[in-house]
């Protein structure tokens, strides 16, 4: 009783500091739910009691409304690789929109960008840009479906490949299944249609896919997945997982769609490139467009030949604002700052966040554990083996509202990270950042102790 007490009091106190030092957000917040369902745009960005509402950016720091600072750990869902107001891409982005934001015209920005892409990724041979990671997907496995002139689509069981509804199936893992997850639709308003065109497989199963594909191939178009899944908690794919989805591909005749969205900052080339496999069509986003929405999809020639305005069976796609000039500059200026050696720098910040975190749940006798690759770092409420995502979905499971609560603790100490307890690491960081954001995890960790002995006793050694 007195460490459930415990706990109630440890939540109490988080919320209460938060309160006091957001009195301007708070204020706000009321006032944007006059205009605003919720107050909020975005599903992601919101959070009780009310959301921090960010005034300025520099670098790898952010300042609120309140003069509160933060260490940004978050870079707008791992987008701002170079972080908040990046000289040279501020000086051409800038210089862009003196000259014009878009013309409803072709522009040299594009061709420039998608060379830049094209040279980086050998697996693309062609390329088409969108405004955004949702719309790069659904055209990429509208591509796919045409090009094998099939309707099926494999997704990963947990996998998230942003709003559009094709792909809004499974994107949290099925909890119940013990061999084959069970497709469900997860958003209301989302047509029961979309099941005849899904199908889905567990991560980091080859056996499970095989089997899915031994029965199914003749109908299926696709697979498309995350290298290394982001929403579904940063689990590395097993060793040789990616090859062996390659081999099942080209056997039984089904093309490979890697939704890089989220990991192409891991390489040069993305994760395909670190994992050494080749998938048919990619699709990215984030980091290409400089701070601007943006996405791109492309791949092999002969599948990106179907957007050839003057070829047989055309395939349409249009967009107001693609390849807009003012993102095409940015984010031309934000990637050629990106090169193999920014890369590897801030992979290695990331790697030794990941170590530090490990090493405080270790001294603090909390088991849990950080998973991730490089500069995409994910805390998982367990210290047990990680596989699929259902496992991942089942850490989490039972721990009341620790990530919650964690979150907002973080914020009282001056650190913004993914309200699901993500890290993500940019340019502008170093050690310094790095070890800032160590003794604010700690001491959130020390703080929140109670409230896992209270709430998740299965989380506190001894």
């Amino acid at each position: 009783m007195e460490a459930t007490i415990g706990a109630a009091e440890v939540e109490q106190g988080i919320v209460a500091r938060y309160q006091r030092r957001t009195a301007g957000s708070r204020a706000r917040h009321r006032e944007a739910r006059r205009y605003l369902p919720g107050g909020e745009t975005r599903s992601s960005t919101w959070y009780a009691p009310y959301p921090t509402y960010m005034d300025s950016g520099d670098g790898a720091w952010l300042r609120d409304v309140d003069g509160n600072r933060y260490l940004d750990f978050l870079n707008n869902y791992t987008s701002l690789i170079h972080g908040h107001a990046q000289p040279d891409v501020v000086e051409e982005a800038a210089d862009q929109l003196t000259r014009g934001t878009v013309f409803g015209s072709a522009s040299a920005p594009q061709v420039t960008l998608a060379q830049l892409l094209i040279e980086r990724v050998p697996s693309i041979d062609k390329l088409r840009f969108t405004n955004s990671g949702s719309e790069a997907t659904m055209m990429m496995m509208r591509a796919a479906r045409a090009f094998k002139e099939r309707d099926i689509i494999v997704k990963i069981d947990g996998g998230y490949h942003g709003s559009h509804d094709f792909v809004e199936v499974n994107v949290s893992a099925d909890m119940a299944a013990t061999d084959q997850p069970a497709a469900r639709i997860e958003e209301r308003g989302v047509p029961a249609a979309v099941l005849d065109a899904i199908m889905v497989a567990p991560f980091n199963d080859l056996a499970a896919m095989e089997r899915l594909l031994s029965e199914h191939h003749r109908r299926i178009a696709g697979i498309i997945i995350e290298p290394m899944p982001n929403a579904g908690g940063m689990l590395p794919p097993a060793p040789l997982y990616l090859r062996g989805l390659r081999e099942l591909a080209d056997r039984f005749d089904v093309l490979l769609l890697f939704d890089e969205i989220v990991t192409f900052r891991l390489s040069s080339g993305g994760m395909q490139e670190v994992e050494d496999v080749k998938p048919d069509m990619t699709a990215l986003a984030k980091i290409i467009g400089g701070g601007f929405p943006v996405g791109a999809f492309g791949g092999r020639a002969e599948i990106m030949a179907q957007f050839e305005p003057d070829g047989a069976g055309v395939l349409s796609h249009s967009g107001t604002f693609n390849g807009n000039n003012m993102t095409m500059t940015a984010g031309l200026a934000a990637m050629k700052r990106l090169d193999q050696a920014a890369i590897a720098r801030v992979n290695g910040l990331g790697e030794g966040l990941g170590a530090g975190v490990n090493a405080l749940f270790a001294s603090l006798g909390i088991r849990a554990q950080c998973l991730g690759y490089g500069s995409l770092q994910q805390i998982q409420w367990t210290d047990e083996p990680l596989n699929t995502l259902t496992d991942a979905a089942r850490a989490g499971q039972d721990i009341g509202e620790l990530r919650e609560l964690l979150h907002l603790e973080l914020l009282n100490r001056g650190v913004y990270s993914s309200n699901r307890g993500m890290f993500c690491v940019s340019t502008p960081m170093g050690r310094a950042e790095i070890e800032f954001a160590l003794d604010a995890l700690e001491g959130a960790l020390r703080t929140l102790k109670p409230y896992m002995q209270g709430v998740a006793p299965r989380l506190v050694a001894g």
